[in-house]
């Protein structure tokens, strides 16, 4: 059944790419979409790739997460992306949304680590954080601070008014939009696992599962969060113009900006190398890419790219993508990505 599948896939796939044969349009180089925060270790590789192979060097666009794999989903073709970064896993309903369009075989590469700091210029003190914190002060809907189990519309106008040991200055912070890969594992790992620490909002968990996705879903939108677009530069950007602020990407941003920004302890632990890469902090996650497979038999290059983005040279703990930011997959998972992205396998969701 299997089998037969595949075969289907394939003959709808062709047809689908007929069309552009026929028309004898032709694309000589790699085109990439997808994550801001995937984006500058994408880019480095496609110009190394330029550089030391005889095929063009690959196009690469930061959309967001969610807008890249949108665009990849469109259909198969020169006319949509050959692969798309992500700064998160691809969702069940996206991989139905690319069957229904043609795009039926995918390879799912994971690159390596990443995680998702709260940064403030150097020019103000470091704050530390709880997830708590976080959650009471960027959520839409809060548990009533007077009191009882009923949710109101956050109240919060400073940090001291969420905790006392914090800051008495007014609730700024610039962050990703819906689209961005970044904004739903912030949702995921900051935003969800404070509400839990809150008791009356963990208590919804067990009680009334839509009403607690709702109390940590939605972020406020009264100006105390500020969607910065998907170019995360620009959030460090505005924080070294404004003081007050803090923004929220990812850590190779941080990373590549430590003379000017400070990242924010949270629950204590500091986002850093090896707190990321041991799981220790809290807002970590993983990144990965997407190759359109029946891409790879028709554009220039797209195998070797793959080829070079998994070797160890790149992607490996000693390898240039380490010094844009990158944490290196332990060394085991890191042969299987690379047999597994070499193999072009197909992915199968859990």
């Amino acid at each position: 059944m299997r089998k037969n599948t595949t075969l289907i896939a394939t003959a709808i796939a062709a047809v689908l790419w007929a069309p552009v044969n026929q028309a004898q349009i032709s694309r000589d180089y790699i085109y990439i979409v997808g994550s801001s925060t995937v984006f500058p270790f994408s880019t480095a590789v496609a110009e190394r790739f330029g550089k030391g192979s005889k095929f063009k060097t690959p196009k690469v666009e930061s959309t967001g997460s969610g807008g890249g794999i949108k665009l990849f989903c469109e259909g198969v073709g020169v006319q949509h992306p050959d692969v798309t970064n992500s700064s998160r896993r691809i969702k069940k309903g996206e991989v139905e949304t690319c069957a229904k369009n043609g795009v039926t075989d995918i390879t799912e590469v994971k690159i390596g680590y990443d995680g998702i700091v709260f940064a403030n210029s150097k020019k103000s003190a470091p704050i530390q954080l709880s997830l708590k914190d976080i959650y009471l002060a960027l959520a839409k809907v809060v548990p009533d601070p007077k009191g009882g189990d009923q949710m109101v519309q956050n109240p919060y106008r400073t940090w001291k008014e969420v905790n006392a040991e914090l800051p008495d200055k007014k609730i700024e912070v610039l962050g990703p939009p819906p689209t961005s890969g970044t904004r739903d594992a912030f949702v995921e790992l900051a935003m969800e696992g404070g509400c839990k620490k809150v008791p009356v909002c963990a208590g919804l968990e067990k009680t009334d599962k839509k009403a607690f996705e709702a109390a940590f879903k939605a972020i406020r939108e009264d100006g105390a969060f500020i969607e910065a677009g998907e170019n995360d530069n620009l959030i460090v950007q505005k924080l070294e113009a404004n003081p007050n602020a803090y923004g929220v990407f990812g850590y190779s941003f941080l990373d590549q900006n430590g003379d000017k920004i400070q990242g924010a302890r949270i629950d204590g632990v500091a986002p850093d190398y090896d707190s990321i890469s041991s799981g220790k902090y809290p807002v970590a996650r993983s990144m990965y890419f997407y190759v359109k497979k029946v891409h790879a038999d028709v554009i220039p290059g797209v195998r070797e790219f793959v080829a070079e983005f998994t070797s160890d040279k790149a992607f490996g703990p000693e390898g240039y993508l380490a010094d844009k930011g990158l944490i290196a997959l332990p060394d085991d998972l890191r042969k299987k990505v690379r047999d597994d992205a070499k193999a072009l396998k197909s992915l199968v969701l859990d």
